[in-house]
C-alpha cells in the first residue's frame, strides 16, 4: 500500500489562546495530518491568505476577537465559507452550543477533550467533506452526461430529418423519370438511380459524426 505523502495529508489549523491546548490537539492530530496553530484570529487569517485547511478547529472564548465573530467572517468570505469549522470550548451549555452550529459549525467539542474523541470527532467530519465532494463532482459529470446526451438526440433526429427529406427527393426525381422509362431512355435511368443511391448514402443520415 502507497504512504501518504506530507502534502497529501489533511491539513488542519487549530485556532487556540491557550499554548497547552494548542499543543496538546497538536501532539494528538499531527501523526497523520498536517497541523498548523493559531493562538489569535490575526494569525488565523494570515494562515488563510495562503492555506486552504481541510477544517479548523476554532476556540470560542479568546480575547479580542472570539470564536463565534470569527466564524461569522469565515463563512462570509468567499474563500473561506465552506471550510468545516469544529467549536473547541470549556462552555457545555445547550444555548452556546446551539448558537455555534446556527452560525455555520459542524460540531461542538468540549474542552478538555479526549485524545480519541477529538481524533474520531475530526475524521468522521474530514471523511464527510470527502463523500460531499465526491457527490458536487458526480452530479456535475452527470449534468455534462445529459447535455451531451441531449445534444446527441438532436443531431439524430435532424439527421433523420435530412435524411427523410432526400428520400422524398428521391422519390420525387424517381416520379419524373417515368416519360424517359416509357421512352426506352433505361439508361438515362439508371445513372439517374445510381446519383440518387449516392445522394442517400453520402448523406449526413449516414454519417457518425
Amino acid at each position: 500500500m502507497n504512504e501518504v505523502t506530507e502534502l497529501e495529508k489533511k491539513f488542519i489549523i487549530l485556532v487556540d489562546d491557550n499554548p497547552a491546548t494548542l499543543q496538546s490537539a497538536m501532539n494528538v492530530l499531527s501523526s497523520n495530518k498536517r497541523v498548523a496553530t493559531a493562538p489569535s484570529a490575526v494569525k488565523l487569517f494570515e494562515l488563510l491568505e495562503t492555506n486552504v485547511p481541510d477544517i479548523i478547529l476554532l476556540d470560542i472564548d479568546m480575547p479580542e476577537v472570539d470564536g463565534y465573530q470569527i466564524i461569522k467572517i469565515l463563512k462570509f468570505k468567499k474563500t473561506t465559507k465552506d471550510i468545516p469549522v469544529i467549536f473547541l470550548t470549556g462552555k457545555a451549555e445547550p444555548n452556546e452550543e446551539l448558537m455555534g452550529l446556527s452560525l455555520g459549525a459542524v460540531d461542538y467539542i468540549t474542552k478538555p477533550f479526549h485524545p480519541s474523541l477529538l481524533v474520531k470527532r475530526v475524521d468522521m467530519h474530514l471523511l464527510m467533506e470527502d463523500q460531499k465532494r465526491k457527490l458536487e463532482k458526480q452530479s456535475v459529470e452527470l449534468a455534462d452526461f445529459n447535455d451531451n446526451l441531449q445534444k446527441l438526440v438532436h443531431e439524430k433526429v435532424q439527421n433523420a430529418l435530412s435524411l427523410q427529406d432526400v428520400l422524398l427527393n428521391a422519390v420525387t426525381e424517381l416520379s419524373k423519370s417515368r416519360d424517359d422509362l416509357s421512352e426506352g431512355n433505361i439508361d438515362r435511368a439508371q445513372q439517374r438511380i445510381k446519383s440518387l443511391l449516392d445522394l442517400i448514402k453520402n448523406s449526413k443520415a449516414f454519417s457518425n459524426n
